[in-house]
C-alpha cells in the first residue's frame, strides 16, 4: 500500500481559505479508483509539542493500493483540476509518499 501525504501551507491561512481547501480535496480528490482511505483537515492547533511540526495549514491523507493506482490519480483530470483551482494561495507544499502496512 501506497501512503501519499500532503501538506499545504497557504499564502493566505485564514479559516475561510483553509476551509475552501478542505473542502476541495474532498471534492475533487477523494472518489478514485484503488483509493483505500481518504482524509483532509487542517492542523490541530492544540498539539504544541516540541516534536509537533507545525509548518502547515491543510493536511490531504491518501492511501493507496498501489503505486501504479498512485500514478494514474496523479494525471487523474480531477487531481489536475483540483491542482488548477487551489495552486495559486500555496506558499508551500511537502508531499510524503512512502509503502506502508497494516
Amino acid at each position: 500500500m501506497l501512503a501519499h501525504i500532503v501538506y499545504f501551507t497557504l499564502k493566505d491561512n485564514s479559516e475561510q481559505e483553509k476551509q475552501r481547501l478542505v473542502d476541495a480535496c474532498h471534492r475533487y480528490l477523494k472518489e478514485h479508483a484503488g483509493v483505500t482511505f481518504f482524509a483532509a483537515g487542517t492542523l490541530g492547533e492544540e498539539f504544541r509539542r516540541d516534536v509537533n511540526d507545525r509548518n502547515y495549514d491543510v493536511s490531504l491523507h491518501v492511501y493507496f493500493t498501489d503505486k501504479a493506482a498512485h500514478d494514474v490519480y496523479q494525471t487523474m483530470p480531477e487531481h489536475l483540476t483540483f491542482i488548477a483551482e487551489n495552486k495559486e494561495n500555496w506558499e508551500k507544499v511537502r508531499v510524503f509518499d512512502s509503502y506502508v502496512t497494516m
